[in-house]
């Protein structure tokens, strides 16, 4: 899909010759999305992405990807910050509390292996914002569909039973994924179930200990615990 060129100039340079190894998945959290590309652009907000997704499908490009978009703000995966200089951000239009559109959907879809293919980005590295900063952000949240992206090989996805609750455990395993830990159980817990159990509440409990066990078996690496 050609996107269409709508310049932001709010980027510069990747620091220290680093490259995409990560695409960030966004909302833009409000309803006009007019207004959405325009804050985008605007220098007086400072914040843009490599792609915004309309909710009719229509693909835009507002930062060359080989540039750092800001998009990520402050955050850590897998220990390391600066994710901004690590990522392809993409901010797809939506208010936060509306399901996705299947166009916008779709252009993801299509767009996503190309980015992954370009940049050698796995499965894994297709994260949320809420995944890298999960004290202070929420998106693309509890509506966004990640099964369907990882049905086509453009994420992960999760199996696993019930396993006895080890909050240790849990928060040393889903630092093995990437996860950012220092904030303590409540906001890695709630980042968690908001992708991979939209709708569960409550305590942590042994179905989200099973589920932490598969990915950080399937997907995790060995890091140093905690992560800042």
């Amino acid at each position: 899909m050609q996107p269409i060129a709508h310049p932001s100039p709010n980027f510069g340079p990747r620091r220290e010759g680093l490259e995409s190894s990560l695409i960030v998945l966004h909302y833009t959290a409000m309803q006009d999305p007019k207004a959405a590309l325009e804050r985008l652009c605007d220098p007086a907000h400072e914040v843009s992405a490599h792609y915004l997704i309309h909710r009719d499908g229509r693909l835009f490009q507002l930062v060359p990807e080989e540039m750092r978009a800001w998009h990520a703000g402050a955050g850590f995966w897998g220990g390391l910050d600066d994710i901004n200089s690590r990522s392809i951000g993409i901010e797809l239009d939506n208010d936060g509390a509306s399901p996705f559109s299947e166009p916008q959907m779709a252009t993801l879809e299509s767009v996503l292996p190309q980015i992954m293919q370009r940049w050698r980005i796995a499965p894994v590295g297709v994260i949320g914002h809420s995944d890298m900063a999960p004290a202070r952000k929420s998106d693309p949240g509890r509506r966004f569909d990640w099964a369907r992206l990882a049905r086509q090989g453009l994420s992960i996805w999760p199996e696993g039973s019930d396993v006895t609750v080890d909050t240790e455990r849990f928060l040393s395993l889903l630092a093995r994924v990437g996860y950012p830990i220092s904030d303590g159980l409540n906001p890695v817990l709630r980042a968690f179930r908001q992708r991979f159990r939209p709708w569960q509440h409550g305590v942590l409990d042994a179905r989200d200990m099973g589920i932490a066990e598969d990915l950080a078996t399937r997907f995790g690496v060995d890091r140093p615990v905690p992560i800042a």
